[in-house]
């Protein structure tokens, strides 16, 4: 069995080792991180749906990383405060079991596929512009992201079949808890293959790619120093965001599959590395939209006319108008960030960098 009667013990009466002042304290910072993230992703598919020009490559690929990051904070953020409240009974049975640890892993997968992609993607657009008209375009998206979402799901069975609802041997009342009951072992190699998977190689791929665009813009004589350095450092931003969010979530899993014999002073341990893996896993699909989105110039612009036709009942001329602001083809700079391509018979195309 996978969980011990004395891990079991340890774990059901884990909520008497915090107080209500923490509780209250994670369960702020879980609220926060839900409002922003919840209006950031939904906004960033709202101005993608309502603008013609703003559905390329690049914010197809977001639309599925809003996509992944709302489906996280909508089915794993409840859960995640009821377990914080109150660590047992799980509500929803066996089936509830199966079918929130598959939701959960393959929106994981799918969040994080969708970044590497969208990596790709941007390099492509800055390194090599003129392989965008074949490599970048919207049908090519399209399909990419379908095979993302589907080798995600794919990859979540493994996890999930190891899931299932268990009860202490001594009767217990009310003591389910949705855990893994295959034999350790068996979900340490799946989280160490999985680790691998989808944090160290999207990791060394990111940072790559991300390192050539930086060496590439900086030998760029056609970019402003000031705009140049602002490019770099965002490009910095991401790949430390992304490692920094994801590290505690695959440390925790292993530290998880790799202990069979719990103590208190582990448990007490395992529960810090639990709370921080959980406040920065939320906290990286609060953050996505606002890097990749919202700090777009391009996107401001197209919210705050989404908002003033909104709030005015105006037609969309009446307001700023993102299409009338933004040229076709820009220079490369923060305004571009949120378009690769430009539907112009230009061979360069519009960058997007962030």
């Amino acid at each position: 069995m996978a969980a011990s009667a004395n891990w079991s013990r340890i774990f059901l009466n884990a909520s008497l080792h915090m107080n209500n002042t923490a509780r209250n304290t994670i369960t702020t910072i879980y609220l926060l991180i839900f409002l922003t993230g919840l209006s950031g992703n939904l906004l960033t598919c709202a101005v993608i749906a309502k603008h013609k020009k703003m559905r390329n490559p690049t914010n197809f690929y977001l639309v599925s990383l809003a996509v992944s990051d709302l489906l996280v904070l909508m089915f794993g953020m409840p859960l995640e405060i009821y377990d914080l409240w109150q660590n047992y009974p799980f509500p929803f049975g066996e089936g509830g079991c199966y079918f929130k640890t598959f939701l959960f892993e393959t929106v994981c997968f799918a969040s994080i596929l969708n970044v590497t992609a969208l990596s790709v993607e941007r390099y492509i657009a800055v390194v090599h512009p003129l392989k965008t008209r074949y490599l970048s375009t919207n049908q090519h998206a399209k399909r990419v992201i379908t095979v993302i979402w589907v080798a995600s799901m794919i990859c979540a069975i493994p996890n999930t079949s190891l899931h299932g609802i268990f009860y202490l041997p001594e009767q217990m009342e009310e003591s389910a808890i949705c855990t893994v009951l295959k034999p350790l072992w068996i979900y340490n190699m799946v989280m160490q293959i999985t680790t691998v998977c989808f944090y160290f190689i999207p990791m060394v791929v990111i940072s790559i790619l991300y390192l050539v665009m930086g060496l590439h813009l900086s030998r760029d004589r056609s970019q402003q120093n000031g705009r140049r350095r602002q490019v770099i450092k965002m490009l910095s931003i991401v790949v430390a965001v992304f490692g920094l969010c994801w590290a505690p979530f695959h440390i925790e899993r292993l530290l998880w599959s790799s202990i069979s014999h719990w103590t208190d002073l582990m448990h007490n341990i395992y529960q810090y590395v639990h709370l921080l893996s959980g406040v920065l896993f939320y906290l990286s699909s609060a953050v996505n939209p606002i890097i990749y989105s919202l700090l777009s110039t391009r996107f401001r612009e197209c919210f705050r006319e989404l908002v003033c036709s909104a709030l005015h009942h105006q037609a969309p001329n009446t307001c700023l108008t993102c299409c009338a602001l933004t040229p076709p083809v820009a220079p490369l700079g923060p305004r571009a960030r949120t378009s690769s391509l430009s539907q112009g018979p230009t061979l360069k195309p519009e960058v997007t960098v962030l």
